[in-house]
């Protein structure tokens, strides 16, 4: 596969890595951006995987709960000052009454239902668009339904910029289940418990730890000991349970969920634009062409 300027420019984006360095590591990996990744983590040149796109629409989340049931969505716009609009808040709310009421199994099933006032979701979306002038998308929703033993936390950072609803089993703790929330939003784990990280993930950062401390120069008899110790430190950085807790250091959050009778039962967190592209513009440079004209 030919290299390309755009894929270097993401490899570099993704690491931190230089130039020379990304284009010979995708040229090593045959242009594979995971494998590329990996590559300059062995070399030591790139400090740790991010691979999460950068944040990049704008909009909004919302996380509303009504009894047993509650609903996590995602709102896109173009720009952030119609996010704060008061007409986007008023569509987000209404957007979520709607998925709570019909529980939609998808988007697609979503924006094809009726409203009660007869007219579908997406007609709905395109009338606030038309009122703001502003492309709007329902992007993605999550709806949780939980027994009375259970609860719901809700949280939202930044007005909506992230937003985290967690279901807590065994205890009706919300205080609880918010804080838990709370955390999840601040640490951005991937999975709730060390089972849920499938055997082909833990085995390729096995193999990259391993690369990393033989090019450190560390005898082959002692790297198998180190390699696991690195192995248990990864799963404190993405599993929810493993991690110190940020209202308590000294606690983990499995063992504050337990001191109030619970266990986590799953948790959704929306960061707004996260895997979106969004076109970069230079203002000044707009500026200036508009000035010279």
């Amino acid at each position: 596969m030919a290299v390309t300027a755009q894929m270097v420019k993401e490899l570099r984006e993704k690491t931190g890595a230089g130039m020379m360095d990304c284009k010979k590591a995708l040229t090593e990996t045959n242009g594979d951006m995971d494998q590329a990744i990996d590559y300059l983590r062995e070399k030591g040149i790139a400090k740790a995987a991010k691979k999460a796109d950068r944040i990049a629409a704008e909009g909004s989340t919302l996380v509303k709960v009504n009894g047993n049931d509650a609903v996590i969505l995602e709102v896109n716009s173009e720009t952030d000052f119609v996010a704060k609009n008061e007409g986007f808040k008023d569509l987000l709310n209404g957007l979520a009454d709607f998925l709570l009421a019909k529980k939609p199994a998808d988007i697609d099933a979503a924006l094809a239902e009726t409203m009660d006032n007869g007219s579908s979701v997406n007609d709905f979306i395109n009338s606030a668009i038309a009122k703001i002038g502003e492309k709007i998308t329902l992007r993605r929703f999550t709806i949780l339904t939980k027994t009375e033993n259970d609860a719901f936390g809700a949280y939202l950072h930044m007005g909506g910029r992230i937003g985290v609803l967690t279901l807590l089993e065994g205890t009706t703790d919300e205080d609880a289940a918010k804080d838990v929330a709370m955390h999840i939003a601040a640490v951005n784990p991937k999975y709730v418990s060390r089972d849920q990280v499938s055997a082909e993930e833990a085995d390729r950062e096995r193999k990259v730890l391993t690369e990393q401390a033989l090019n450190e120069g560390k005898p082959e008899n002692i790297v198998a000991k180190m390699v696991e110790g690195r192995l248990g430190k990864y799963f404190e950085d993405i599993c929810l349970l493993d991690q110190s807790f940020v209202k308590n250091p000294d606690q983990k959050v499995k063992d504050f969920v337990q001191s109030k009778g619970g266990t986590v039962n799953t948790f959704i967190r929306y960061e707004v634009g996260e895997g979106i592209e969004k076109r970069q513009d230079n203002f000044a440079e707009e500026v200036m062409s508009q000035v010279k004209k």
